[in-house]
């Protein structure tokens, strides 16, 4: 589905991505790891095309997405930060994307799936940031489409919250949905994911299985793992 073929970025003299190579088959729960810095952030947002490399190619469905928009039509985003307009109520916030949009939408189940039926009239400058992620959720997987991009989603959910989230991911894995995820909280990762990539310095240091990585690194977590290849690299 991503085919990433020597993607290369830099802000001034520093180097985010360097000459990054990566594959993402269709169908999957794929977590990009690293810590602060390593480059997921950029990875991600060059697929989106929110950066544009210096060097490199990025190809979604066989096709090049370097500056291109209408692929963006097929793909699903959660920000890291529910950045929204303070003066929308969350009902206009949702009929506003919807109309960004020719596809059909199940915001209504949604909405009751994460109890913000009492917020739809409320300002949402005026609401918990537990709750703007929920309308975040809302907002991302209201459409349907084969490519979801999630940025640290489990920001300020509660526990039930989180076992919705975690229910509407396996069910797009289900569905055989491609879905990428960026997270620093390892249980979750341990949890949903069929493969993860591994970012350091703009580089890759491991893809594979949770497995692979903990027989690699003989760790019994993969945060332990992930600890065992971040210090391996700066030792």
């Amino acid at each position: 589905m991503i085919n990433i073929k020597n993607l290369h970025k830099k802000f001034g003299k520093l180097v985010v991505l360097d000459d990054l190579n990566l594959e993402i088959r269709k169908g999957g729960v794929f977590a990009i790891l690293g810590p602060n810095g390593s480059g997921k952030t950029t990875l991600i947002k060059s697929i989106l095309g929110m950066v544009i490399p210096n060097k490199g190619e990025i190809l979604y469905n066989g096709k090049s997405v370097l500056k291109q928009w209408k692929y963006r039509e097929n793909l699903n985003y959660l920000p890291q930060i529910a950045n929204f307009p303070a003066n929308l109520t969350v009902i206009e916030l949702i009929k506003m994307v919807k109309n960004l949009r020719a596809s059909a939408t199940n915001e209504k189940e949604l909405i009751s799936l994460f109890g913000l039926t009492p917020f739809l009239k409320q300002k949402l400058g005026n609401l918990s940031g537990g709750t703007k992620q929920k309308v975040n959720i809302v907002l991302t997987f209201m459409f349907d489409n084969d490519l979801i991009i999630l940025d640290e989603p489990t920001t300020g959910l509660d526990p039930i919250a989180l076992i919705y989230l975690k229910d509407l991911i396996n069910e797009a894995k289900e569905k055989g949905k491609t879905v990428l995820i960026t997270s620093h909280i390892m249980s979750f990762v341990e949890e949903i994911s069929d493969e993860i990539v591994f970012l350091l310095d703009g580089k890759i240091y491991f893809k594979g299985s949770i497995e692979e990585i903990k027989t690699q690194t003989e760790s019994q977590t993969l945060e332990i793992a992930i600890a065992t290849l971040i210090k391996k690299q700066y030792a």
